[in-house]
């Protein structure tokens, strides 16, 4: 069976712990070269050593998603690491009171969305600068 996250760049949010860290786990296992984003900086760095010292290849960039600023600087600090951006997990969540509802989202599950719209938003407009 082929592995094909092996050698590729994963940015992963939300990776300081539950799925966004075990999913850093498992693809750093598998190969992949990880950008982690979180806004807890001491786990962060915490699980890059882990990984690091089993032989893994991983980042850390403390970001909160709510922040453009914060966003563009993740996804150019992965640029500037490895060259590209394979995979985007948008694992990063917060509390909402009032989602706002974009024309173009509408019918879709509301579930605390908020946050994943403001990631989209903010990870699409740093993208597109490069």
């Amino acid at each position: 069976m082929s592995n094909n996250i092996s050698g590729k760049v994963v940015v992963i949010t939300g990776a300081s712990s539950g799925l966004g860290e075990a999913t850093a786990r498992h693809l750093s296992q598998l190969g992949a070269k990880l950008v982690l984003a979180a806004r807890r900086q001491e786990r962060l760095e915490q699980l890059v050593s882990e990984l690091v010292a089993a032989g893994g290849e991983a980042v850390a960039y403390p970001t909160d998603v709510t922040r453009a600023d914060e966003v563009k600087a993740l996804i150019q600090g992965a640029l500037d690491t490895f060259g590209r951006v394979d995979v985007l997990v948008n694992n990063a969540h917060s509390i909402i009171n009032k989602p706002p509802e974009p024309a173009w989202l509408k019918g879709f599950v509301v579930i605390a969305m908020e946050p994943y719209r403001r990631l989209y938003r903010h990870s699409s407009k740093a993208v597109a600068a490069r």
